[in-house]
């Protein structure tokens, strides 16, 4: 963390000072796990060509696009979604889910992320 006031009020992070956890993804590098009086998590993540489709019974998860490969898709329920930087993809409870190709996205997940909740079929 680069920066927490002495009260609280703001945090400032570098995702390049958080340790990349391994996740069906690809890796992760989760933010804001600590603050206890926030409901969601914000990831950095990688996403590796070998990506797992899983799925969440409690989370939902937004998926902003910073990078990725002219030919990148989502498998959302089966489907193939064409994506680019600067897409959105709102990904609710139960939905399926991995990305094709190699990416960097940012993702908010509500509420706060447990591993918990990553399910397989």
């Amino acid at each position: 963390m680069l920066k927490t006031t002495p009260d609280g009020r703001y945090q400032v992070v570098d995702f390049a000072d958080i340790a990349g956890t391994a996740c069906p993804c690809g890796t992760a590098r989760r933010a804001f796990a600590d603050a206890a009086d926030l409901p969601l998590t914000v990831h950095q993540t990688e996403i590796s060509a070998d990506a797992r489709a899983h799925y969440h019974q409690r989370v939902t998860e937004v998926y902003y696009i910073l990078e990725c490969g002219g030919d990148a898709k989502m498998e959302l329920d089966g489907e193939l979604v064409a994506i680019g930087p600067g897409h959105a993809i709102l990904i609710r409870p139960g939905v399926r889910h991995r990305g094709i190709g190699k990416m960097k996205v940012l993702v908010i997940v509500y509420p706060k992320f447990d591993p918990a909740d990553e399910w397989f079929d």
